[in-house]
């Protein structure tokens, strides 16, 4: 589906959604479902699986074997997601690998992400200084080295911390975890950002800016993600400088028709 609604929807992926014996739909906004049914009559929600206390996993493998049963009376379907099917979504790989692996064919359409809007919104381009992204626990559950020198984007901040698998928002002790175990590599003053892309056209996104201190006493909803700017620039790599030295030295202008040939 992409992010917002309609804006995002491709061509390609409206026409699999219209054309689909049953659509099956993880859609957390009502209004998102009642706009899909227009496309297909036959849409079923897989939001009453959740159940508050109950593991997330449970939930993603009863939807697997859902998407299974119809397929397995072979009917075409269709799952549809947020934003990327194959981002933060552990159902969409599974019942792919699953449908192939009992002879299916299967596959998944790309959309627009949450990442995708960041970008745009947040006016950052991937490939000036690179990015590390990290689900929003891992600095907690694992050692990680925070890349200090890169854009760090952190997802899923409603539930960081939360190891049951079973809540849907976190309370804020757990980001105040999170931002003691992220001083541990920026300054308490380190400006971040907490972000929250649009879901529908009507809407614009959710950008705060504030000092890494004050993180966990930002808005929350559930959806949004923490960016945390470069603290330290790019270190040249001297040795490496000198060989491509060399090698500049070696083939001068003509490395690009060399390439070529």
């Amino acid at each position: 589906m992409g992010i917002t609604l309609g804006s995002h929807l491709t061509p390609l992926a409206r026409s699999h959604i219209e054309t689909a014996d049953v659509v099956f739909a993880a859609l957390s906004d009502h209004l998102v479902e009642l706009w899909l049914r227009r496309l297909n009559p036959d849409v079923r929600s897989l939001q009453p699986y959740y159940r508050p206390g109950k593991s997330r996993m449970k939930t993603y493998r009863e939807w697997v074997e859902l998407m299974m049963t119809e397929v397995r009376a072979n009917k075409r379907v269709c799952a549809v997601f947020y934003g990327h099917p194959g981002i933060f979504a552990w159902s969409p790989h599974k019942v792919i690998d699953v449908a192939r692996a009992e002879g299916y064919r299967a596959h998944m359409e790309p959309g627009i992400s949450a990442e995708d809007c960041l970008y745009a919104d947040l006016g950052i381009d991937p490939g000036r200084v690179g990015c590390q992204h990290l689900e929003a626990s891992q600095p907690l559950f694992f050692e990680r080295q925070l890349d200090t020198t890169s854009q760090v984007i952190l997802w899923q901040l409603g539930v960081v911390g939360d190891r049951s698998l079973g809540r849907f928002l976190t309370p804020d002790a757990y980001r105040e975890l999170l931002t003691e175990r992220l001083c541990e590599d920026y300054p308490a003053d380190h400006e971040v950002i907490v972000y929250r892309a649009p879901t529908l056209p009507i809407d614009g996104p959710y950008i705060q800016r504030m000092a890494l201190r004050d993180f966990p006493r930002a808005e929350f909803t559930g959806h949004e993600t923490l960016v945390l700017p470069p603290l330290h620039a790019l270190k040249p790599n001297a040795r490496m400088r000198a060989r491509l030295d060399e090698l500049d030295a070696l083939y001068g202008e003509g490395t690009e028709a060399a390439v070529l040939a």
